[in-house]
């Protein structure tokens, strides 16, 4: 007898993920203020619901063995989104502390385990490298960008503007964001890759009864 076809694959969790982290780059992308406090409330929101989504994985989709990326990456998930999800700490210091150590540490443990699982031939492996280095390359542009940094612009019949290091800081963020909803939603629309996963964690069942 074939193996039951599952409710919740890991192709569901890619477009889980690209859905919030769309979301996440819609609201950077269309606010004027892109302040620590708004900067942080849609990322204490994205890394809460993206880390539910992770663990929610653990239980539901993923086979023993491949689980601890998916704990931990849930788990500085919930720390981050817990760490900025109150509005009176939400400095420019907090975001650049904060969101870059989790785009450091997540993008590391996503990366590793994405190159572990090539090597064992897991089809989405591929995915985690590619998620992993976009996480490893936000920390670092993060951490390029000095908090305190401030340049005085003009523009022709427009006016004086002032670009700051936080504006920069949450523009990355919400870059980096657009490009994981992208590739995510590529992937979890691309059933081949992710389908053949869920159905190889789940045993089959012998048709002989002895």
């Amino acid at each position: 007898m074939s193996a039951p076809a599952r409710a919740f694959t890991v192709r569901h969790v890619q477009l889980m993920r690209a859905l919030f982290a769309a979301a996440a780059a819609v609201m950077i992308t269309f606010s004027s203020d892109h302040s620590a406090a708004v900067g942080l409330s849609v990322f204490s929101g994205f890394a809460f619901v993206t880390g539910f989504v992770l663990i929610l994985a653990v239980f539901l989709v993923l086979p023993a063995g491949s689980r601890w990326p998916y704990v931990i990456l849930g788990l500085l998930g919930f720390a981050a989104g817990m760490a900025t999800g109150i509005p009176m700490w939400r400095t420019n210091d907090l975001f650049f502390i904060v969101v870059s150590s989790w785009a450091l540490i997540t993008g590391a443990v996503e990366l590793l385990a994405g190159v572990r699982a090539r090597r064992a031939g897991d089809p989405t492996g591929r995915d985690g490298v590619i998620i992993g280095a976009f996480g490893v390359l936000l920390g670092i542009l993060l951490l390029l960008i000095p908090a305190g940094f401030t340049h005085d612009y003009t523009i022709d019949e427009a006016g004086t503007f002032e670009l700051s290091g936080i504006i920069l800081g949450v523009g990355m963020f919400g870059g980096y964001a657009a490009l994981v909803a992208v590739f995510l939603g590529i992937a979890g629309l691309t059933p081949k890759k992710a389908d053949a996963v869920a159905s190889a964690s789940v045993p089959a069942e012998s048709g002989d009864a002895r």
